[in-house]
């Protein structure tokens, strides 16, 4: 697989993330299956995985599959949740972010993070501080670059001046496309990588979801306005593009999805989750995919046309809360 660069210290990963959150939650594979998994991710080219305190025991289970390989990959885990807690409110205070720090450097079995992100930007603890804390993190060798995840552009440039970031994670795929607005452009000006979670739209870009499909009781998208039944019909027009593209590529729409982000910049590295090997293996595909800038313009100028319907969280976690 193609590798990219995120960041002005050229932090080196494959161009195509494996996002693990999605492990360690309801209907997860048994956990020597998730293993397994995340080492076939490996063997197929993939170097940059995700994780968080946040996510569970997901911690402990990237570190146990990655331990005989850790040599050969990326780790990004996360601080900023109260007890690892995203209910529980945010807590980037700098005695927690070290505090975390420990703790997940002994959960990954390894001796330094190599990417270690602000889960989301706390309005109790000045940017600044939690940048110089991580600086000092990084000064003793603990952690090796910053990351930030769902910041504004403020935010950016005032740790940036502290710290230099090295990649955003935020969301941002064809169902959400807020951050070519000014994040983009900010992220380009100051030599940031972008990391996109949920890049298939959480599962909706995959043309196997539509306003027929009974979700699952225990389905967290249950609880995200944009896939109501209504919405999920009135937004069928952007499953019906990718589609379309995916049929005239020979390709499936799920890799159009991420083939188009791909496209999209040279720094962007997206993350997607899955728990099925055949998935992973049609996800790595996408990284085969070449859309030219004729073909670019014609997608962007369709997508131009599709208003999407829904806000992505409710309004009590649209702030707090990640479901990826």
């Amino acid at each position: 697989m193609n590798k990219r660069k995120l960041g002005k210290e050229g932090l080196e990963v494959s161009a195509l993330g494996f996002g693990c959150m999605g492990l360690s939650f309801p209907n997860a594979p048994a956990k020597d299956e998730s293993i397994k998994l995340i080492r076939s991710a490996v063997e197929n080219g993939i170097t940059f995985f995700d994780t968080a305190q946040g996510y569970g025991e997901n911690e402990l289970l990237v570190g146990e599959a990655l331990e005989p390989l850790r040599n050969e990959v990326v780790i990004a885990t996360k601080f900023g949740f109260k007890n690892g807690d995203g209910g529980q409110g945010l807590d980037s205070r700098p005695e927690n972010i070290k505090a975390v720090a420990e703790a997940s450097l002994k959960r990954l079995r390894t001796d330094v993070i190599d990417l270690f992100y602000q889960h989301r930007p706390d309005p109790n603890v000045p940017i600044e501080d939690v940048a110089g804390t991580v600086k000092g993190l990084i000064q003793e060798g603990k952690v090796k670059h910053f990351g930030l995840s769902e910041a504004n552009a403020e935010t950016i440039r005032k740790a940036n001046s502290v710290l230099p970031i090295t990649a955003l994670q935020s969301e941002y795929s064809m169902f959400y496309r807020e951050p070519e607005n000014e994040i983009i452009p900010v992220l380009e000006e100051l030599g940031i990588g972008f990391v996109p979670f949920s890049p298939l739209g959480k599962g909706f870009l995959t043309g196997t979801i539509n306003a027929d499909v009974e979700l699952a009781k225990d389905d967290t998208r249950n609880m995200l306005p944009r896939f109501s039944k209504e919405n999920r019909e009135a937004n069928q027009a952007l499953v019906d593009l990718v589609v379309s593209i995916a049929t005239d590529k020979n390709a499936t729409p799920a890799q159009i999805a991420l083939g188009w982000l791909l496209a999209q910049k040279s720094f962007i590295v997206p993350i997607p989750g899955t728990s099925k090997l055949h998935r992973l293996q049609e996800n790595i595909g996408a990284t085969n995919v070449v859309l030219t800038n004729d073909e670019l313009k014609e997608i962007n100028s369709a997508l131009a046309t599709i208003k999407i319907v829904g806000e992505r969280y409710p309004a009590q976690i649209r702030d707090t809360a990640e479901r990826k």
